[in-house]
């Protein structure tokens, strides 16, 4: 963890003194060699954006894009000047469906949600170049997994938003009485139909966030 990760390093960097993750960093280090994404300065760049005191809202994803130039550190979010991912404008398809304020920018960089405090946290931070899920269980899992606990017991009223099975699966390390977990279909093109259109997930969390005293989340992006 080179980054400056902010209030984070406190709780994360007792993970690096764990055989997992030394283990972890052995496997990353053994595949220099191979282009894997997104680049190494912002593996965590989840954890810069949206600091641990600010994280209120966590949309968990898999693993990063394994296309070039697509995966930056954010779940979800692709560079400008990228095209956005058939996910992503699922996902902008139903903000516009929404009761929230959004119009699609034209990108799908989404770090404005970040700096508002929503942790865009994938479960597995590297990928190798158009190999999907090439680092999973590898350790990234249990590192990820080690974020979502920390957030369930040190903090109250979160949102967790959790698209798809996989994602679904991570429920089970969350208190249900001290946070709101919202469950859906993947994004996917091939899973939105089944659930995610409709959810009204955005509008729900600012609900809750209303409900909970705390600031509301800006959906819209600027161009």
């Amino acid at each position: 963890m080179s980054q400056d990760i902010g209030d984070w390093e406190a709780y994360l960097s007792p993970e690096k003194n764990k055989d997992y993750f030394k283990s972890l960093l052995s496997f990353l280090n053994s595949r220099i060699g191979y282009e894997i994404y997104p680049p190494r300065k912002t593996w965590f760049r989840a954890f810069e954006y949206s600091s641990f005191a600010s994280t209120k809202v966590i949309i968990l994803g898999q693993d990063p894009y394994h296309g070039e130039g697509q995966a930056e550190g954010l779940s979800f979010s692709v560079p400008k000047g990228i095209a956005i991912p058939p996910s992503l404008r699922n996902i902008y398809k139903e903000l516009n469906q929404d009761d929230v304020d959004f119009t699609n920018p034209g990108h799908g960089h989404l770090v404005n949600w970040a700096k508002q405090g929503v942790l865009l946290l994938n479960s597995v931070l590297t990928v190798e170049k158009n190999s999907p899920a090439s680092h999973a269980n590898r350790g990234w899992e249990v590192f990820t997994d080690q974020v979502i606990q920390l957030l369930n017991e040190n903090k109250d009223n979160l949102v967790f938003l959790l698209w798809g099975a996989y994602a679904n699966k991570k429920s089970d390390l969350i208190d249900h009485k001290k946070h709101l977990i919202l469950s859906a279909a993947h994004p996917s093109p091939f899973s939105a139909h089944n659930g995610f259109f409709g959810c009204k997930h955005f509008s729900k969390t600012n609900e809750y966030l209303k409900s909970t005293d705390q600031e509301l989340i800006d959906w819209s992006l600027p161009l």
